[in-house]
């Protein structure tokens, strides 16, 4: 069978253009037309053409190139950097420009609220294109490893246990360093080089103990203070709280936010509000999962009108409902502000308990109890059987209820498919397992560019790459003629 050979040192009359090297359905034309629709004054990002001084390298380009570049799950500037020499589609797209990981990574680092901004202006391209209906979002969070060790998370014990061993090796070194004095043994660079480092380490450390007091926090990493520590799958390390907010009909990403909180308990308020001012309106229905099960925030979202599908914990965790004895056996006497067991036996009203929240009742009188028939299976206590009502106990209530509608569960088996998918592409395709930006801007940023690229990848899906980019054209032509 014969065989194809390249001939590398093969010479072609006219020079090839960058351009005919990248197909007209390629997906690196989709990056470059979504960037051009942008409104860059909308961003914060300013380009001026005739400005004096050295030339700087054009803000949409690079931007165009950190975005695509993402999208490859390449966020460090020096594969970025390498790419520009490397990669065809990432030539085409700077038009042969080549700007140095310095460059890539100051622009990333002086445009973070313009980044953040990027979502927002896909979102709106989306909803302009009937892709986003606004109705449901699906609300969910996910643990990211921050770009610093959780070997760097200090206390104010640690801080001062670590000072004390500070001071008393600085006292070792002082008197070595005397010692060799004396002894007219020479210079010793090590034990000076050493006592400056340990000096060093010193003033960090009482650094760290000053702001830790000045703040009034628990701990704080001393690489990346805004970071906190979180737990997931592979074990404990310093890490942020990804929080998107998914809609209904495409499972494209309305909104996403970076907190340093290490569980959902009170997310869903702040998610839900952030998702509809992306929206312009509010959605009509929010589901997430058992970890935003908090009566607090689910009050919030209910006073907007917005319905809520959340299980409670009992409900998550599938604890059975025929329990004889369980809470919802209790008739609450509502006028009287008493519970009534199926024994009709009062439990009064005890007291409220500022710390957890709750209001407690008790059986009136241990020996109703202790007398019972159902003694040992309703409550083995000595005290007798105790009730804990929450303070919005009917806002836990009512979103019960809905939850086990057939409308509830409906849309509660969509909850997976719809949020769950995007941070499995973010952090298996784009590599999102790990920020790279330090500090509450920067990994927001980070979040808003990998959930775009997550937004533009389905759209392709879609729509498909030759559709969007007739549109795209189509808007750029109208701003270009409104521009001029």
């Amino acid at each position: 069978m014969a065989i194809r050979e390249g001939n590398r040192y093969q010479l072609s009359l006219l020079p090839a253009s960058i351009e005919d090297y990248v197909t007209e359905e390629d997906p690196v034309r989709v990056y470059d037309e979504f960037v051009n629709i942008l409104d860059m004054r909308e961003l914060g990002i300013e380009v001026i053409r005739d400005k004096v001084g050295n030339p700087q390298y054009d803000p949409k380009t690079m931007l165009k190139l950190i975005v695509y570049a993402y999208s490859y799950g390449w966020r460090s500037s020096r594969k970025i950097e390498r790419a520009l020499y490397h990669n065809v589609s990432f030539m085409w797209l700077t038009g042969g420009l080549k700007p140095d990981h310095k460059t890539i990574s100051k622009f990333r680092n002086d445009n973070k609220d313009a980044l953040k901004k990027v979502l927002r202006q896909c979102v709106k391209i989306c909803m302009d294109l009937k892709l986003i209906e606004g109705n449901t979002l699906f609300i969910d969070g996910s643990k990211i490893r921050a770009s610093a060790s959780i070997k760097e998370i200090w206390t104010e014990a640690r801080c001062e246990e670590f000072l004390k061993k500070l001071d008393s090796r600085i006292e070792e070194l002082i008197k070595e360093c005397e010692t060799a004095d004396k002894n007219e043994e020479g210079t010793l660079v090590k034990l000076p080089e050493e006592l400056v480092g340990q000096e060093k380490l010193k003033k960090r450390i009482e650094g760290v103990l000053e702001k830790l007091r000045t703040e009034e926090k628990k701990q704080i990493n001393a690489v990346d203070g805004d970071s906190v520590k979180v737990k997931g799958r592979q074990g404990s390390h310093a890490g942020y709280n990804a929080q998107i907010a998914v809609d209904e009909k495409n499972g494209l990403i309305v909104n996403s936010d970076v907190v340093n909180e290490n569980n959902d308990i009170k997310q869903l308020s702040d998610q839900v509000k952030q998702a509809n001012e992306v929206l312009g309106t509010n959605c009509e229905t929010v589901c997430a999962d058992s970890g935003y099960s908090n009566t607090e925030t689910l009050k919030e979202v209910l006073e907007e009108g917005i319905g809520v599908v959340v299980p409670s914990q009992r409900q998550a965790l599938h604890e059975a409902k025929d329990m004889p004895f369980s809470k919802d056996k209790f008739k609450y006497d509502e006028a009287n502000n008493q519970y009534i067991c199926p024994e009709n036996k009062i439990l009064k009203y005890s007291h409220y308990s500022e710390t957890k929240g709750h209001y407690l009742y008790r059986i009136q009188g241990p020996s109703n109890c202790t007398n019972c028939r159902y003694f040992g299976e309703c409550t083995d206590s000595k005290r007798g059987r105790a009730i804990i009502r929450l303070k919005n106990e009917n806002v836990r209530e009512e979103v019960e209820r809905r939850y086990m509608t057939p409308e509830g569960q409906k849309t509660y088996k969509k909850r997976k498919e719809k949020v769950e998918l995007p941070f499995g592409h973010i952090k298996r395709n784009l590599n999102g397992w790990a920020f790279l930006l330090r500090g509450l801007k920067g990994v927001n940023a980070e979040m808003a560019v990998l959930s775009t690229c997550f937004n533009i990848s389905r759209i392709m899906t879609i729509i498909g790459i030759k559709d969007i980019l007739a549109e795209f054209r189509k808007r750029n032509k109208v701003i270009q003629h409104y521009k001029y």
